[in-house]
C-alpha cells in the first residue's frame, strides 16, 4: 500500500463517533493470563492483525465537517505497559471483585476519544498489558466501536491466538481483508426502501413519544459524572443446557429468555403490589453480515449490527417462557419486516439528538431503553482455540463488552456460551445505577433463568415417565 486509503464513515459509524466522546462505545477485549506475555511475539501478532485488517491501522479524521477512516501504510499500534495501582485503589469497596474485573472496568473508562469532535487524527486501536499483584497479567485490546462490534471481538480473539501460536517466523497463510463499506452502503436493494419525508417524520415522532412513556430502573445518582461498570452473570453447564433446551422447544432464541428474565427482575425491583402496568424498552442488536450485498464474513472487522427497538408492558406475575416467547416473536416480526434496516437512519438520528439534548431523556440520563441484548450469543469452545498459543499465554479467562455511560440502555448484556456455560458481561452506567442495584437485578435474572430451566427438566422427566408407563400417546 503506497499511500493511505480512506473512506467516509457511514451513518451508523457517524452515530458511534458522536457517542464515544460522551462515554458510549469504548469496546474492550481483556484476557487474563498466568504467564508473563512475550512482548515481542505479542507485538508481532498485533502488527499482523493490523496488516490483515486495515481498519485496525486506521485513524478517524475530521475534515470540513466530514469524518473519514484513513488507513496508514504500516502498523502503528504499540503495546503499552501499565500499573494496576490506579485500577485497584478506587474508593469503592472492591472486596468481591477480582483485579481482572477491575482492569476491564478501568479500560472501559479510558476515553481517548473524549474530545474527538475537535481532534483530527484519532487512533481506533490501543493495546496494553497490566501486571496484577498475584503474578498474573491482563492483556487488553481497546477499540472504537465503529471498528469493532461483538462479532469482530470473537474473530479478533481467535485470530490473535492463532498468530501468537505462529510466532515471528510463522507461515503467512492469512488473507488480508479489504476495508468494507459502512453497513448502509451494503444493504441489498429493496431491503430498506427509502422512506417518504412524511413517513419518516411520523416514525420518528412515534419513537420519540413512545420513549416518554417508558419505565426506567430507579436512578440512584443522576447528577454525578458517570463511568461504565460491569456485573458478571455466569450459569453452569447443566443449567445452561436446560435453559437452551427451553428456548429450542419453543422455537425462540436465548435473547428472548434473557429479555424476559431482565424484565421480570426489573418489574420486581419496583416492589409494587398494585400490578400497575409498566412499559419497558428493549433494544435487540442484529448482526447483518450475512444479508448484506455482498455478504460479509465474521472476518470482516467493523460495526455491522443494526438495532430493533421494541416495547413491552409488564403487569406482574408473568412467567419466563410465556413472556420470552411473546417478546421474541415481537422482535422476530419486526425483523421479518426489515425494521432493523428501514429504521436504521431514524434511530441513528434520534441517538444523535439525544446526545445533543440530554434533557429530552428522563432526568437527563441519556437512557433510551431499559435493556439491550444481541439476537444471537457468541458460542466458543475453549478447545477450539489455538492450543500452543493458549498454553504459551496461560489463558485463564477473557471478557469483552463496550461502555454505555453516555447514551444507551440501563443495562447492556454481552452474552457468550463458553464451553456450554452462559457467561454474560452486564454493563451499566454508574453512579446513575449502583453496583448493588444491578447486582440484585442480575441475581434475580439468574434465579429466573435457572428456575425456568429446571421447569423444562421437570416437564421432560414427567413426559418421559408418562411415555414409559403408556399414559401418553395411546
Amino acid at each position: 500500500m503506497a499511500t493511505p486509503k480512506s473512506r467516509p464513515v457511514g451513518g451508523t459509524e457517524y452515530g458511534l463517533w458522536r457517542a464515544v466522546p460522551g462515554g458510549t462505545g469504548i469496546a474492550v477485549l481483556a484476557l487474563l493470563v498466568s504467564k508473563a506475555p512475550d512482548i515481542l511475539r505479542l507485538q508481532n501478532a498485533i502488527d499482523k492483525l493490523q496488516n490483515l485488517h486495515p481498519i485496525l491501522k486506521s485513524r478517524l479524521i475530521l475534515h470540513s465537517n466530514t469524518v473519514s477512516f484513513n488507513t496508514s501504510p504500516a502498523p502503528f499500534v504499540q503495546i503499552k505497559s501499565h500499573s494496576t495501582l490506579e485500577c485497584l485503589s478506587s474508593p469503592e469497596n472492591h472486596s468481591n471483585i477480582s483485579p481482572f474485573h477491575l482492569v476491564l472496568e478501568h479500560e472501559l473508562n479510558q476515553n481517548t476519544w473524549s474530545s474527538s469532535c475537535s481532534n483530527t487524527a484519532d487512533m481506533l486501536f490501543f493495546a496494553s498489558i497490566y501486571a496484577l499483584p498475584n503474578t498474573k497479567w491482563v492483556v487488553v485490546l481497546r477499540l472504537h466501536l465503529s471498528a469493532f462490534d461483538r462479532t469482530t471481538a470473537a474473530s479478533l480473539l481467535r485470530e490473535l491466538l492463532v498468530l501468537m501460536g505462529e510466532g515471528e517466523e510463522g507461515e503467512e497463510t492469512h488473507k488480508e481483508m479489504a476495508m468494507s463499506l459502512g453497513i448502509e452502503d451494503l444493504i441489498p436493494r429493496g431491503k430498506a426502501k427509502k422512506k417518504a419525508l412524511w413517513t419518516r417524520g411520523v416514525d420518528m415522532l412515534s419513537y420519540s413519544v413512545s420513549s416518554l412513556s417508558l419505565t426506567n430502573l430507579k436512578f440512584q445518582d443522576p447528577r454525578s459524572p458517570r463511568s461504565s461498570q460491569v456485573v458478571r452473570l455466569q450459569i453452569n453447564q447443566s443449567e445452561t443446557h436446560r435453559i437452551l433446551a427451553g428456548c429450542k422447544s419453543r422455537g425462540i432464541k436465548l435473547s428472548g429468555a434473557l429479555v424476559a428474565a431482565g424484565l421480570i427482575a426489573a418489574y420486581a425491583s419496583k416492589r409494587r403490589a398494585d400490578n400497575q402496568g409498566k412499559k419497558y424498552g428493549v433494544t435487540t442488536l442484529v448482526d447483518c453480515r450475512s444479508i448484506l450485498d455482498p455478504p460479509l464474513s465474521s472476518h470482516h472487522f467493523g460495526f455491522y449490527h443494526a438495532a430493533i427497538l421494541n416495547t413491552h408492558v409488564m403487569k406482574g406475575g408473568e412467567k419466563l417462557w410465556e413472556l420470552a416467547q411473546k417478546m421474541y416473536m415481537a422482535f422476530a416480526n419486526s425483523k421479518k419486516c426489515n425494521k432493523h434496516l428501514s429504521d436504521m437512519a431514524d434511530l441513528n438520528f434520534l441517538m444523535c439528538k439525544a446526545i445533543e439534548n440530554p434533557g429530552l431523556t428522563p432526568a437527563s440520563s441519556l437512557r433510551v431503553s431499559f435493556m439491550s441484548v444481541f439476537e444471537d450469543p457468541v458460542i466458543i469452545n475453549d478447545h477450539d482455540h489455538d492450543q500452543p498459543a493458549t498454553d504459551q499465554l496461560g489463558l485463564e479467562d477473557y471478557m469483552w463488552c463496550a461502555s454505555v455511560h453516555g447514551v444507551g440502555p440501563s443495562i447492556a448484556i454481552f452474552d457468550t456460551i463458553r464451553d456450554g456455560c452462559l457467561d454474560c458481561a452486564c454493563v451499566y452506567p454508574a453512579p446513575l445505577h449502583s453496583r448493588e442495584q444491578i447486582q440484585e437485578l442480575v441475581d434475580t435474572m439468574k434465579a429466573v433463568l435457572v428456575d425456568g430451566g429446571n421447569h423444562v427438566q421437570e416437564t421432560y422427566m414427567h413426559h418421559a415417565s408418562c411415555m414409559a408407563d403408556g399414559s401418553v400417546g395411546s
